[in-house]
C-alpha cells in the first residue's frame, strides 16, 4: 500500500506546502470550469481563470514553459470567450453552439502549426528540448491552443480536441510527478466525452427546432 501510494504521491515530499495546496484549488477550479462548459454555463470562464492563473505561476516555478504557455493562452482566450459567449447576435439571442465553418477549420490548422513552431522555438531557446516529455509538450499544447479558441467560439469540435488532449495527458503529468493534475486530466477526459454529447443533443434540438 505504501508503495502504491509513494508511486504517486511520493514526489510531493520535496513540494513546498504553499504550493500543493495551490495545486489542488487549481485542479478544484479546472474541473468547475469544465463542468461548467459541458453546461453551457458562462461560468467556465471566470472559474477557468482562476484555475489558469493559479497554474500559470506554478508551473512558471516549476520550469515547465510549454505548460505554463497553454495556461497562460488559456487566460486570455478565456477573456475573449466570455466575451463572446455573451455577445448577442441579435436583440434576444446571445452566440449560439454551432458546428465549424471551413475558414474556421483553416484556421484551426494554422493555429496547430503556428502553435508548433512557437513552442519548438521556445524550448530551443531556453535549452528545455532534451527529452521525449518535450515533443509530447510541444503537441498537446498545439492541441490545447486549437481547442480552447474552438471553446471560446463555442464550437462543438472543441471537445474532440479537448478529449485528445487530455487523453495524452494523463499519462504524461503522472510521468512528470504531478499526480493530481493528472487525475485533473482524467476527470477532464469523461467530462469532455459527456460534454461533447450534451452540445451534440443541444445542437440537434436547436437544429429541428429551426
Amino acid at each position: 500500500m505504501n508503495q502504491i501510494f509513494d508511486f504517486f504521491f511520493g514526489q510531493y515530499s520535496d513540494y513546498q506546502t504553499m504550493d500543493i495546496v495551490l495545486e489542488i484549488v487549481a485542479v478544484f477550479f479546472g474541473f468547475l470550469s469544465v463542468w461548467f462548459s459541458k453546461q453551457n454555463n458562462i461560468l467556465v470562464f471566470p472559474t477557468g481563470m482562476i484555475s489558469t492563473a493559479i497554474f500559470v505561476y506554478l508551473l512558471f516555478k516549476w520550469e515547465l514553459l510549454g505548460d505554463m504557455m497553454i495556461n497562460g493562452y488559456y487566460f486570455a482566450m478565456s477573456v475573449y470567450g466570455w466575451y463572446i459567449w455573451t455577445r448577442k447576435v441579435d436583440a434576444t439571442h446571445v452566440t449560439p453552439i454551432s458546428t465549424t465553418t471551413q475558414k474556421e477549420k483553416q484556421i484551426s490548422i494554422g493555429i496547430f502549426i503556428a502553435t508548433l513552431i512557437f513552442v519548438f522555438v521556445v524550448y530551443k531557446s531556453f535549452d528545455k528540448w532534451t527529452s521525449w516529455v518535450a515533443y509530447v509538450d510541444t503537441l498537446t499544447t498545439a492541441i490545447f491552443f486549437v481547442g480552447m479558441w474552438l471553446m471560446a467560439r463555442r464550437k462543438i469540435e472543441n471537445w474532440i480536441f479537448w478529449i485528445i488532449g487530455d487523453v495524452i495527458s494523463v499519462p504524461l503529468y503522472l510521468y512528470k510527478g504531478f499526480t493530481f493534475t493528472s487525475f485533473q486530466y482524467l476527470g477532464f477526459t469523461i467530462i469532455a466525452i459527456y460534454g461533447y454529447l450534451a452540445w451534440k443533443k443541444h445542437l440537434n434540438n436547436n437544429l429541428q427546432i429551426v
